[in-house]
């Protein structure tokens, strides 16, 4: 007998119900967003801070990258494009005088952060729907493996009205990158060379859209997130914005009190003032004073591969054959 219209819909409800139950990457249908605070021990773990462009970390994450550096984690950078298109808003400069500095502005946010390394991919701007998603997925899994990465930051792959096609193709790969890693039937030669599979635990996807699952408490590293930012000169609203302005205003007989007497206090507090704007409205929201929001999926997500509750039931239920 045919299914009825009716019948679909109270199945798919059922589907959906169960779903909600068992996987925490659903939670942001109905339930409020979680705040991560400070505090919580990472000892052991690494992260990676992925980014197709040399803003991206600086603007969206560098406060929850530097709070979980704090905690204990080891950090590395890989960013994904070489920022040959720069910045129209800002020096836009010709294509190899913008993938010079922003090589070397992306090495400094990578220091001042606590981040170990820098790995950059080097694929063209805003041409990555051409690259091959394999080659990328492959050469991520090696990282991964290599570094033995816990914790992923990245564009959210399935966030809406992404107008930049790096930020979904990366985050399509970073997510299929994130599972493969940890099959030993993938790529078996990276493990015949003496990596292990390392699947990788926990992302923070950049949420700007309503999937917000996670909301992160960065009020005790907002001073990092400002200095990555001013390192973040080629490109952004970042670098020089603040003592420009305050040039400017001097020229034509003003000062703004905010820009201060000097250069670098122009510089950090327009960034605390305009570019953390968005932190700081976000933290309000939730009772703090700086946050960032991501969707996040946490081992939860992998519980088919990694049946935590199936080991804990055994441990508590097996008996002994007869």
């Amino acid at each position: 007998m045919p299914m009825q219209r009716r019948d679909f819909l109270t199945r798919m409800m059922t589907g959906v119900s169960v779903l909600g139950a068992t996987q925490l990457n659903a939670q942001w249908i109905t339930a409020p967003p979680y705040i991560e605070r400070a505090g919580a021990p990472h000892v052991g773990k690494v992260l990676a801070a992925i980014q197709p462009h040399a803003d991206d970390i600086a603007l969206l994450c560098a406060g929850t990258v530097a709070k979980l550096l704090n905690e204990g984690y080891t950090g590395y950078m890989i960013r994904a494009t070489n920022d040959d298109m720069g910045d129209e808003v800002g020096d836009p400069g010709t294509p190899g005088e913008n993938v010079y500095r922003n090589e070397r502005e992306v090495d400094e946010q990578t220091r001042v952060l606590g981040l170990k390394k820098h790995f950059s991919l080097q694929y063209p701007n805003h041409r990555m729907s051409d690259v091959s998603r394999n080659e990328l997925i492959c050469r991520l899994i090696f990282l991964f493996r290599f570094l033995k990465v816990d914790t992923v930051f990245c564009y959210d792959p399935w966030g809406h009205d992404e107008e930049n096609p790096d930020h979904y193709v990366l985050g399509h790969c970073v997510e299929a990158a994130s599972w493969m890693a940890g099959r030993i039937h993938d790529y078996p030669e990276q493990i015949a060379a003496g990596f292990e599979a390392q699947t990788v635990k926990d992302k923070y996807y950049y949420a700007r859209r309503p999937e917000i699952t996670r909301v992160v408490d960065i009020s005790s590293t907002v001073e990092k997130k400002i200095d990555a930012n001013l390192a973040n000169m080629a490109k952004g609203p970042g670098g020089h914005h603040g003592s420009r302005l305050r040039a400017q205003l001097a020229k034509e007989g003003k000062k703004l009190p905010l820009l201060g007497d000097d250069d670098v206090t122009a510089d950090r507090n327009y960034i605390r003032e305009f570019v953390l704007e968005p932190s700081r409205v976000l933290g309000q929201k939730y009772g703090l004073q700086y946050a960032e929001a991501f969707h996040y999926l946490g081992p939860m997500a992998n519980a088919i591969e990694t049946p935590t509750r199936m080991d804990e039931y055994i441990r508590k239920n097996a008996v002994p054959l007869r």
